[in-house]
């Protein structure tokens, strides 16, 4: 999938915290002990199939942090 983020960072899954509607993905940028936090619906969540442990790349874009499964 190509996009026009300028940073698109590696990073591991370490945390999920579901609520009703919303998720908090929980994330440790690869070979750093740098972590961020990306906000989502739970039903985002389920679609991308994402889980603790996987490897994720960061795109940061203005005021959003979004999450993308290689």
């Amino acid at each position: 999938m190509k996009h026009n983020a300028r940073n698109d960072l590696p990073a591991t899954i370490i945390a999920i915290r579901l609520g009703d509607v919303m998720a908090q993905v929980d994330v440790e940028l690869v070979g750093t002990s740098y972590r961020m936090s990306s906000v989502m619906t739970v039903d985002s969540l389920d679609e991308l199939g994402l889980a603790e442990g996987d490897t994720v790349r960061v795109l940061a874009k203005a005021v959003n942090v979004l999450l993308m499964k290689p």
